[in-house]
């Protein structure tokens, strides 16, 4: 068994802390925790807003890591504040499809400076497993 570990991609920066962005192992892809902000700094913007950047971000650390929205298996949200729910399912909605949603699992949370965080176990193609 391999374990490839991806410590940043250019377009997300540098962690704020020790750990991987994301680590490749046995078929599956982990990501570290993806909150509304890029290399360029936080975004700025309504709930809706945050939550796409987030996603955005999640999905560009999947393609970098050899997978994709189409192959997450598991996404854990945490958000700060529970009246952000109702467009958090929305949005979900129109980003996965009604069809194709992960699990998930979402809790609300306190955070260090932002009001979400998304993380995801997704399977990686077999080239890059």
């Amino acid at each position: 068994m391999s374990i490839r570990r991806i410590r940043t991609i250019a377009e997300l920066g540098e962690p704020v802390g020790a750990f991987s962005q994301a680590v490749v192992a046995n078929g599956f892809v982990f990501t570290s925790g993806q909150i509304p902000a890029t290399s360029a700094g936080p975004v700025e913007g309504d709930f809706e807003t945050r939550l796409l950047a987030t996603l955005d971000n999640l999905r560009t650390l999947l393609e970098a890591s050899g997978s994709g929205f189409d192959r997450i298996v598991k996404i854990n949200g945490y958000l700060t504040d529970p009246d952000h729910l109702d467009t958090y399912n929305r949005v979900f909605n129109r980003v996965f499809g009604t069809a194709a949603l992960p699990a998930r699992t979402t809790v609300g949370v306190t955070l260090w400076g932002v009001e979400l965080e998304i993380d995801c176990v997704a399977l990686v193609s077999e080239d890059d497993a």
